[in-house]
């Protein structure tokens, strides 16, 4: 039987989600190649930070979060539950920001905080709040649904 963690690596090889070091990234980038990167950034590759958003991301599905039970199980086995429910074809839009340029005179901190900003106004502008699956879902099938 496979283990939590043997899922999860079973998961991201599909998705061909890694766990690169800082030098591979920094060739992956300087060959011209995108690179998606969560939480962090290209500082080291002197390439600009493309900021991007996901409307509905988060009401495809949802995980039942902090309760008893889910602090129970991981007292007892010291594996992490959270329960997920959903999976509907909820409507997703992928939204890319303005590149922010690569500066030299700009710190890591400064550089994270423009991008940290950059990515909660795209959230800000495309995301109805509080999120609604029931709304995300309609919108998947509504002909006359406008995007923002």
């Amino acid at each position: 039987m496979e283990t939590y963690q043997e899922w999860l690596k079973i998961l991201f090889d599909s998705i061909n989600l890694k766990d690169f070091n800082k030098a591979e990234c920094v060739e992956i980038l300087k060959k011209g190649h995108l690179l998606g990167i969560s939480p962090g950034g290209a500082f080291e590759a002197k390439v600009p930070i493309i900021p991007m958003f996901i409307q509905n991301v988060c009401e495809t599905f949802r995980n039942t979060g902090k309760s008893r039970l889910t602090r129970w199980l991981y007292e007892k086995t010291r594996l992490l539950y959270l329960p997920i429910y959903g999976g509907l074809p909820v409507k997703l839009r992928t939204y890319i920001g303005e590149p922010i340029p690569y500066d030299p005179n700009i710190k890591a901190a400064e550089l994270a905080e423009k991008a940290k900003t950059a990515i909660e106004n795209l959230r800000d502008k495309y995301q109805k709040s509080p999120g609604n699956m029931l709304r995300a879902l309609s919108e998947r099938f509504d002909k006359h649904y406008k995007a923002n």
